[in-house]
């Protein structure tokens, strides 16, 4: 019987083969990567089984270990075509089951045979690979079930190839662990099995003409699989180099197995965190199993998050090298940016030495040949064909940098913003049309980045410059206004200056100008924060702001519904509002018109309304230009903020200000504004809220 398995075995591999040379030629555009690994796998699994059946020197433990890699990969990959459908149940712990089941075997089972022999490890295989059987078969249920009606016509002869084997394996091993023992008629059929199989897996393939678009595996997945498989065959060799040295070790055999499992194992771990290891697999995983060299869905969420990360550790000039550093696995990189219209300038520097080149100028060689031509300059390519260059020139600073390799331009709306030059990669590669348009597109939206933080530093700026500006401009009124009233003294004092009361009113005059002018000197010195620390009668504010107008006309009635009410605010603020909002509506109701102060309360807002009858607004003058800066109805003699400042001061007081105005009959400002009890009470809950 064992001629007949090896040449089962031998025609099994020789049916894998055939169909691996086809994934990978004739159906390459429509792979799943994993479904190579797996034929590749399973191919190995036949010639293993084929030596073993002919009588060669072939280990026990070795047959069992390449089964459990075959098994392993045909059910990682069956779970790769289900894993992307978001509607198919239990995906994701039926992938971490599948991982965990073949890397526990794995473990269990050579460990077992490296302490207590090879026979001892045979019932945990038998019972791993029963299990491996059963669960081929749930998952190849799974792939058929969630597989679309207009699909399975197409992944039906798939599931039926490698259903049966699993399906086999179960009545193969349900036997051995009854009986204690292998079938050897079953056994020897397998290999045949096998070459029936291949068949249906191509067909599949073969209809498959949108597989790879539906149910295609990320490149991710790819990645680590290979790397457990490539690390548990790995395993697999050093558990077979440690037997046969615990055997023919003699005294020192046990020691020597130590100490070479734990080089093993150390070398292992070297190698994984090795990041040119990992280059050079995702290199030969790209080159070899995929139509296309990037996963173009997941390097443009990988931009995305990275680029627009609001808690990054990096800045964004770090970020910015980073994102054209990964995908071309450079370990470094340095940014220039244009700053002044005739020099780039660096600005980032990550994993790089940049040099003595911290500003190029604006005509260096390098810069204008990027500007003209937006080529990814590669430096390597450069030095050993330079025709394909034209007249460029590659400059001394540039040359002189050891490490560098490409040179990435910065393009926004056709114009040069600066470029990167990225380091040499951690494992060899040669660029492809797809790496050249990666960076470039890259490279664009990089650029877009960077000069959206540019601007959102330039409106910051702007901004701080605008409050300054409007912080003086209150001033300035504030000074006018005070420059007025002295004014007012100065003109009479000639008629009057003999006149006690006069003199009494100048000299009050004067005094308020004084405490005026200390609150703006205060103002200045906090930056313009308003003062709500004092509690201030709301009533006697306004009688005296009604008193300090009464040399204009008409006179101004003060009437109080509500006494007694209290606000928190600047007290000479509040009166230079009010006194501004009166002297207006004097001015609108002329000598012979009607003024009037009406103080209330609404709710826990005090309610000041300042009525006049005078010519009135429309609604769209109040709508759109009443608090407009600058926007003044007195000509040359206002500056258009009066308005303006009143409600800015009312609302860092926590109110408000609204007008009711009709053209022909009158307006009426109303100045809303919180009571002390309020405000005191708010202050409380923000307080407990803090703590």
């Amino acid at each position: 019987m064992s001629g007949i398995g090896q040449i089962g075995y031998l025609a099994g591999a020789v049916g894998f083969a055939v169909l691996g040379v086809a994934l990978l030629t004739v159906w390459r555009g429509k792979l799943n990567a994993l479904l190579p690994m797996a034929v590749g796998a399973t191919m190995v699994w036949c010639l293993v089984l084929a030596a073993h059946a002919g009588g060669q020197p072939v280990p026990v433990l070795a047959v069992y270990l390449a089964e459990l890699a075959r098994d392993a990969f045909l059910l990682v990959f069956l779970v790769s075509l289900i894993m992307n459908n978001r509607e198919a149940p239990f995906v994701s712990g039926l992938r971490i089951f599948v991982h965990a089941l073949w890397i526990v075997l794995l473990v269990v089972a050579v460990a077992r045979a490296a302490l207590a022999g090879v026979a001892a490890a045979i019932p945990v295989f038998l019972f791993g690979f029963f299990a491996f059987a059963l669960s081929g078969l749930v998952v190849t249920e799974q792939v058929y079930r969630n597989t679309s009606m207009s699909q399975r016509w197409a992944i039906k002869f798939l599931c039926l190839g490698i259903g049966g084997l699993f399906a086999f394996d179960l009545v193969i091993y349900a036997k051995g662990i009854m009986f204690r023992g292998l079938d050897p008629d079953l056994w020897s059929a397998r290999g045949y099995i096998h070459l029936l199989v291949t068949p249906l897996i191509g067909l599949s393939v073969a209809r498959s003409e949108q597989w790879s678009a539906e149910l295609m595996v990320s490149r991710q997945v790819a990645f680590y699989t290979t790397t457990l498989f490539a690390a548990g065959m790995y395993l697999l060799a050093m558990a077979a180099g440690g037997y046969y040295v615990r055997i023919w070790g003699g005294d020192w055999g046990a020691v020597a197995q130590a100490i070479f499992v734990f080089g093993a194992v150390v070398l292992l771990a070297v190698m994984f965190v090795s990041g040119q290891f990992r280059a050079r697999l995702r290199v030969f995983l790209n080159k070899h199993f995929f139509r296309y060299k990037y996963d173009y869905r997941e390097e443009w969420l990988r931009l995305t998050r990275l680029l627009s990360a609001a808690d990054a550790s990096e800045p964004l000039p770090d970020r910015a090298i980073i994102s054209l550093a990964d995908p071309v696995e450079s370990p470094g990189g340095a940014l220039w940016l244009k700053k002044e219209p005739d020099s780039f300038d660096l600005v980032a520097r990550w994993n790089f030495k940049a040099g003595d080149a911290a500003s190029v100028g604006a005509d260096d060689s390098l810069v204008l040949f990027l500007a003209e031509r937006n080529w990814v300059v590669d430096i390597g390519e450069y030095r050993r064909k330079r025709s394909l260059y034209g007249l460029f020139k590659l400059p001394h600073w540039l040359a002189a940098l050891d490490d560098a390799w490409l040179v990435v331009p910065l393009m926004q709306a056709e114009e040069l913003t600066g470029f990167v030059v990225l380091a040499k990669p951690r494992a060899p590669q040669a660029l492809t049309w797809e790496d050249l348009d990666l960076l470039k597109t890259v490279g664009q939206q990089v650029a877009g980045y960077l000069a959206l933080d540019r601007a959102a530093g330039m409106l910051a700026e702007a901004r701080q410059f605008e409050a300054f500006n409007r912080f003086t401009a209150f001033i300035m009124h504030d000074l006018k206004n005070l420059i007025a009233q002295q004014s007012l003294v100065v003109k009479n004092a000639a008629r009057h200056k003999h006149n006690p009361e006069f003199i009494e009113d100048a000299i009050s005059t004067v005094d308020n100008s004084v405490r005026r002018m200390s609150r703006l000197l205060e103002q200045l010195r906090q930056g313009g924060a308003v003062d709500l620390s004092r509690r201030i009668a709301i009533a006697d504010l306004c009688a005296e702001v009604a008193e300090q107008c009464s040399a204009r006309q008409p006179q101004v009635n003060v009437e109080v519904i509500a006494p007694g009410l209290q606000v928190r605010a600047s007290r000479d603020g509040l009166a230079t509002v009010l006194g501004h909002v009166v002297r207006n509506a004097q001015d609108a109701a002329g000598a012979h018109g009607n003024v009037s102060i009406r103080v209330a309360q609404k709710g826990q807002q005090a309610v000041v309304d300042v009525v006049d009858d005078g010519t009135g607004m429309d609604e769209q003058f109040v709508r759109e230009r009443l608090f407009r800066p600058f926007e003044s109805t007195k000509g040359s003699k206002g500056m258009g903020i009066g308005a303006y400042q009143a409600r800015e001061f009312v609302r860092a007081a926590g109110g408000d200000i609204a007008v009711d105005s009709t053209p022909g009959q009158g307006t009426v400002f109303t100045l809303m504004i919180p009571l002390a009890e309020s405000v005191s009470d708010q202050t409380t809950q923000k307080s407990g809220a803090m703590q």
